[in-house]
């Protein structure tokens, strides 16, 4: 049986921008990923999406990276718009999040948008607050502790 995974873990110093991608492990506070612009006490600390949608946009002749939709967490093997608000997550040993929305509105002048054409974040990206910190990298096994609040 296949586990989904963490392909890319992701940053970038400003909002709105692509991300790029970080090798090892990397630090991820009760505030979310140090040093990522989106990181604060708010409901949207991480973002992810996964690599099947990244996938979808290359198959319309576009050449894509992880964090190019400026995804903190790029996933592989996990559906993510099947997860309900307030399934916890569990990526390695140590770090849990919990989902805390299902998409967002693209703001006007995004740069993604801008340089692909289309931006799928919007759609299919998914937010959580850190509940556990801990670091992680890809290659981390993600496992879906309860879905929606329930075990």
């Amino acid at each position: 049986m296949n586990h989904p995974v963490v392909v890319s873990v992701n940053i970038s110093e400003q909002k709105g921008t692509c991300k790029h991608s970080l090798q090892g492990p990397v630090t991820i506070t009760m505030l979310g990923m140090q040093g990522d612009a989106h990181a604060g006490d708010w409901h949207r600390q991480l973002s992810l999406l996964a690599q099947e949608s990244i996938d979808k946009m290359q198959g319309h002749g576009l050449v894509l990276q992880p964090g190019d939709f400026a995804e903190n967490i790029t996933t592989q093997g996990l559906d993510l718009l099947t997860l309900p608000i307030g399934t916890r997550l569990q990526i390695g040993t140590a770090v849990t999040m919990e989902v805390t929305q299902i998409g967002k509105e693209c703001h006007l002048g995004c740069e993604i948008r801008k340089l692909v054409g289309d931006c799928v974040m919007p759609r299919e990206g998914i937010f959580a607050r850190v509940i556990t910190p801990g670091t992680m990298q890809a290659g981390n096994i993600i496992t879906i502790m309860s879905k929606g609040g329930t075990l």
